[in-house]
């Protein structure tokens, strides 16, 4: 049996910059990963002409300021990523392939619509407050009806709506007739409410050493407080004192629990002494189950070609791709595929991925020096890789999301408004701000 202060659960990218914050405060932390490595859904690895390869989580934009702040804290680099890569954008259609910029299949009526829908979404993104959306006039009816209905009853032509489901499914997100409205508006308005997801502000900045070298970074300041392959089997808290049992049946005493697991391996862990009302919260938050394919070529050499390695898939297992480095390309596998994409076997999956690629770039695509895979959605300690709100979800969760009822403290991705890396440091650093009286 061991006695500390705190106990953080989990060391991915919100429990590690929880416990750099409470460790810098001179607070007796430990932290307590399944895994053997630090970051979660942040990981990489290093082909052997030194490229380092993103496996997890990669781009953020301006307007996440908690993590490019600790970014910038940790004395390394943000430099410009994808969006301003030269080239046109690649639809891979069920009637063939299509080369160029902003969906360039769409008739000239289809970007009509496609423009009025997003001013329209645009407006209304602008009246929710993404702290607060329950608080929302509207909010059950927003939250009720699916981003695809909303638009079809805005008077989105069809060719507009599928613009919009690709787009979803390159995100890995779930489909627009599976998203809730409110979930998408609460969405874009935390980031500006200028209208639908765009890359040039959510993810046109990298970090230049890699996204995984940062929290490897603040694993090593954190040093021995982190002990890995230590799976959490249950949590005990009470305002006389916490406790935290592993899988193996150490005991860990202490003051207080900050909670930064996935909610599906959450699920998995016995919880006493939290309201019914906070657990019930966190139980019903779901994740969009993906995986995500890395493909390594000798250069960029699609540039050639006019494309800028960034795709669009309607058909096949991948829904989209982009560039990471030079002759580096990441793809997502959404929630919609995940199926197909896991029921084939290892021995061929890697050519099927290829022969997807040879449809959107030809013949050069099916010699890559390495494809890496991650299948997020089926890992334990992680069950997916970005949130997902189907209709009704937001109320079902309620205002309670992302919320902490002392000595029990939630943070992770999965608690702010969408689940990205900004997420993850937001709610790490916010949980230890109130921990410690300062939030």
């Amino acid at each position: 049996m061991s006695n500390v202060d705190v106990v953080v659960v989990g060391a991915g990218l919100a429990g590690l910059s929880a416990a750099r914050d409470l460790a810098r405060e001179g607070t007796d932390v430990v932290v307590l990963e399944a895994r053997n490595r630090a970051g979660g859904r942040v990981e990489q690895t290093q082909l052997p002409d030194g490229r380092l390869v993103q496996l997890g989580g990669e781009v953020v934009g301006p307007f996440h300021e908690a993590y490019t702040g600790l970014v910038e804290e940790l004395g390394l680099t943000l430099e410009p990523s994808f969006p301003q890569l030269p080239g046109e954008d690649t639809s891979v259609l069920s009637t063939g392939r299509v080369v160029g910029d902003e969906f360039a299949w769409m008739t000239e009526a289809d970007r009509a619509s496609y423009d009025a829908a997003e001013a329209a979404f645009g407006k209304l993104a602008a009246t929710v407050d993404p702290d607060d959306p329950w608080s929302h006039p509207d909010a059950e009816r927003l939250d009720r009806i699916s981003v695809g209905q909303w638009l079809r009853e805005a008077g989105a032509s069809p060719g507009a709506v599928r613009a919009r489901d690709l787009a979803m499914l390159s995100l890995s997100a779930e489909s627009v007739e599976r998203t809730s409205l409110l979930a998408d508006l609460r969405k874009e308005a935390a980031a500006g409410a200028k209208g639908f997801y765009d890359y040039d502000v959510w993810e046109c900045l990298r970090v230049a050493e890699g996204s995984a070298t940062v929290p490897l970074t603040v694993a090593a300041e954190l040093g021995d407080r982190i002990r890995y392959a230590t799976p959490v089997a249950s949590i005990r808290v009470a305002a006389s004192g916490c406790s935290v049992t592993t899988l193996t049946g150490e005991r860990f005493d202490c003051g207080a629990v900050v909670c930064a697991i996935p909610v599906g391996p959450l699920r998995r862990v016995v919880v006493e002494g939290v309201s019914r009302e906070r657990m019930a919260s966190l139980d019903r938050q779901r994740h969009a189950l993906a995986a995500k394919v890395v493909f390594a070529y000798e250069s960029s050499w699609w540039e050639e070609q006019g494309q800028n390695g960034s795709m669009y898939f309607e058909t096949g297992m991948m829904g989209g791709t982009w560039p990471q480095k030079p002759g580096i390309l990441s793809a997502l596998v959404p929630p919609e595929r995940l199926s197909a994409f896991l029921a084939t076997s290892p021995a061929l999956i890697e050519q099927d991925v290829l022969a997807e690629m040879v449809l959107a770039m030809g013949e050069r695509a099916a010699s890559p020096l390495a494809v890496f895979f991650r299948r997020w959605g089926v890992d334990p300690w992680t069950e997916g890789y970005i949130t997902g709100w189907r209709p009704g979800d937001v109320m079902a969760v309620g205002p309670l999301h992302g919320k902490h009822e002392p000595p029990f403290y939630v943070c992770g991705s999965d608690q702010w408004v969408c689940g990205y890396m900004e997420g993850a440091v937001r709610t790490g650093r916010g949980a230890a701000a109130a921990l410690l009286g300062q939030g």
